[in-house]
């Protein structure tokens, strides 16, 4: 349903005159005072004043824009401030381990630990084959009798699935809109899109595995859960595209590794 909107300002001073009009003719055969004659005068110059200034003020627009175009202007916002700090945690990581490598020069075997340590953590970037899967909403063209429209959206548990069957297949790693995923990788619905660290995106979803190009296809011929996503893709037009890729780049993760529920099992 379309928002309500604001009243243009000059039917607002139409309808003032017009009941100052209306006033009038049922005060015609009625002796009129003076005070009443000021009155009338009054709200007639204040109608007018009150359109050429609103005219002014507005400069042809709503003085009342949507509110969804303030909530979506806050969003990008946020999502702007949160790839600035990005940025700096991944300049500021750098300078960590530029340090850890000028003093660590004599100890290569502990080196050669860290970096192993980054590689299996997702923070090194890496290359190599690969198989992308994009998602996407049915057109909105399709409304099919009886059937909710939610489940003719793409969510975040569809991407999750995704995602659970390339790792449980082999991947070695894994992109969701070009973003490293790593075990700290949260995905969420909000709304009709999909925030990953903060960051909004709408469809189509892009997700990249690198790995054994020919199992990790196997593994989504042969799934359950993708064979029923596929139900919805046939029958209502839901997107699905799989393809081979040749190589691929990923970038290192650049995320906060602070963990906030986790703790060490004793």
């Amino acid at each position: 349903m379309e928002p309500r909107r604001s009243l243009p300002r000059q039917g607002l001073a139409r309808r003032v005159l017009r009941r100052v009009h209306v006033a009038s003719l049922h005060q015609r055969n009625r002796p009129v005072s003076a005070t009443a004659r000021f009155a009338s005068l009054l709200v007639v110059v204040l109608a007018g004043a009150m359109m050429a200034i609103s005219a002014r003020t507005s400069g042809g627009t709503d003085l009342r824009p949507d509110r969804n175009q303030d909530l979506v202007g806050l969003v990008r916002s946020q999502a702007e401030a949160n790839l600035e700090l990005q940025r700096k945690v991944e300049a500021q990581r750098n300078q960590v381990d530029a340090l850890g490598v000028s003093t660590g020069g004599e100890d290569a075997t502990g080196r050669r630990a860290l970096e192993q340590a980054n590689k299996e953590a997702g923070l090194t970037p890496v290359k190599g084959p690969a198989m992308r899967v994009t998602l996407t909403d049915a057109p909105l063209s399709v409304k099919p009798m009886g059937i909710d429209e939610d489940l003719l959206v793409v969510h975040q548990q569809d991407i999750q699935m995704v995602v659970n069957v390339l790792w449980a297949a082999g991947a070695e790693a894994m992109t969701i809109q070009g973003q490293r995923v790593t075990s700290l990788t949260g995905i969420k619905c909000v709304g009709n899109t999909v925030v990953l660290r903060g960051v909004p995106y709408a469809p189509p979803y892009v997700i990249t595995a690198i790995g054994d190009p020919a199992r990790l296809e196997a593994a989504l011929a042969t799934s359950k859960e993708v064979a029923v996503y596929k139900e919805y893709v046939d029958a209502y037009r839901l997107g699905w595209k799989q393809e081979r890729l040749a190589q691929v780049r990923m970038p290192g993760y650049t995320g906060s590794l602070a963990l906030e529920k986790a703790s060490v099992e004793r």
